[in-house]
């Protein structure tokens, strides 16, 4: 089988995502073609992944349609994996196989960035886009077409973002104009939205499955059922995911796909988090098994967050997937770990729900008002984790203060203060769950 597709990042995402879709078109007959892996920092798995020919095994486990499933594939869509570090000129080989048609990464939402210190002469270029640029460079020397870049680091726009940081290199590093109109012209940057929690290597019961497969995987991986991958442009004729079953939508605009995610998936959690935490539940599957956090974050998921964003049937059935998804048994997400940050992630997901309603019904919904009171009253007695700065205003401020400030939240939302004032009240003197009670009422 050809080898076709240059893989930036060897990592458990990846191998539970679209190395999994590569080896379905292959074992479906509809795709020929393998990946390469190509590490993008010093240390990674590239000698494991070589040592067991790329062969690795998956589990996905959870709930579908409410029943819980557990599904395993030997996949075997990887063919080797190179070092550019221990290897550079490999690296720069693929770059003359005219089979290569797609180039896809994942090297986290910091691997998409310029560094300036990086030259045409280093082997290889420190940064992601630096290695691909004398990737891209070698192959335009070679007079074989571009390739379909499908980034998939979760940051926003970033196909775009790949494709700026490889023409500033192309200028920075004097590659001449040419080059710099090839990039342009013969190659394809898809901003890609991805959405799958992969759990990754399973430690405790790595043995038990070792010993259950006969050999030892060092490479084990396990991610939920559910799956997204939503990319700009459409490439099905190429590489038919959807006639493989993918969950892959081609669009022209990855941006409402990306709105939805962050209204609805970490909107619920960003809301629901601090009520959660504040009645004594410590990860997202308790909160979805009590009675009464699980009615509060319906009630502002199915009455506020998706009228606000367009209660369609594609969004309300979003939206009970990401329930389901919460109540996986297999994943044991801490509501500590959600809470990180909580100030600019409330900014960002939750606080454009609230200013929507306002602008749609004249008023802010009062279970996200309480959402707010919770997260400032837990801010203000317990030990948060965020900017050094926010903490700080939180803790010494007035609430008239701290909702004044813009800096924080982008705006002012000092008429929410009586609101935030009563719910912080019943917090403090009757507790979270009469606090819930009121919030409903």
């Amino acid at each position: 089988m050809k080898e076709t597709i240059i893989q930036f990042g060897e990592g458990n995402f990846l191998r539970g995502f679209v190395d999994l879709f590569i080896h379905k078109l292959n074992e479906q007959g509809l795709y020929d073609g393998k990946v390469v892996v190509v590490q993008p920092i010093k240390t990674g798995l590239c000698d494991v992944l070589n040592e067991q020919n790329g062969v690795y095994n998956l589990y996905l486990r959870g709930l579908q349609n409410g029943e819980a499933v557990c599904e395993h594939t030997r996949v075997t869509s990887i063919s080797r994996a190179v070092n550019p570090y221990a290897d550079f000129e490999g690296f720069l080989a693929l770059a003359k196989n005219p089979d290569f048609r797609f180039v896809i990464s994942n090297t986290t939402e910091a691997g998409i960035a310029f560094d300036p210190s990086c030259a045409l002469s280093d082997t290889p270029a420190s940064s992601f886009p630096g290695k691909l640029t004398q990737l891209l460079y070698a192959r335009f020397q070679a007079g074989l077409p571009g390739f379909v870049m499908l980034a998939c680091e979760l940051i926003d726009d970033n196909g775009k973002e790949l494709q700026s940081c490889v023409l500033r290199y192309a200028q920075q590093w004097k590659l001449g104009e040419a080059f710099y109109e090839w990039v342009i012209r013969e190659n394809n940057f898809c901003s890609t939205l991805v959405d799958r929690i992969v759990t990754g290597y399973p430690k405790a019961e790595a043995a038990a499955l070792c010993k259950e497969l006969g050999w030892e995987d060092r490479l084990l991986d396990t991610a939920e059922p559910y799956h997204l991958w939503v990319i700009e442009g459409d490439c099905e004729s190429e590489l038919p995911l959807r006639r493989a079953g993918v969950n892959v939508v081609w669009t022209n605009d990855v941006s409402p796909y990306k709105k939805r995610k962050v209204r609805v998936l970490n909107g619920a959690h960003t809301a629901m988090v601090f009520p959660a935490l504040l009645c004594g539940l410590k990860t997202v599957g308790e909160a979805l098994r009590d009675e009464q956090v699980s009615a509060f974050l319906n009630e502002a998921l199915f009455s506020y967050i998706l009228p606000a964003l367009g209660d369609t049937e594609d969004n309300r059935a979003f939206a009970h997937d990401v329930l389901e998804r919460f109540r996986n048994p297999y994943i044991q997400h801490q509501l500590r770990s959600i809470a990180l940050n909580s100030v600019s992630k409330f900014s960002v997901r939750v606080l454009p729900t609230m200013l929507d309603c306002r602008e749609k019904d004249g008023a802010f919904p009062r279970p996200l008002i309480l959402s707010l009171a919770a997260l400032l009253y837990f801010y203000k007695t317990d030990a948060p984790q965020d900017d050094a700065a926010a903490i700080t205003c939180i803790k010494e401020r007035t609430l008239p203060e701290i909702l004044g400030d813009t800096a924080l939240w982008g705006t002012d939302l000092i008429e929410l203060a009586p609101e935030v004032s009563k719910g912080m009240e019943i917090i403090e003197k009757q507790g979270m769950r009469e606090a819930i009670t009121w919030a409903l009422s």
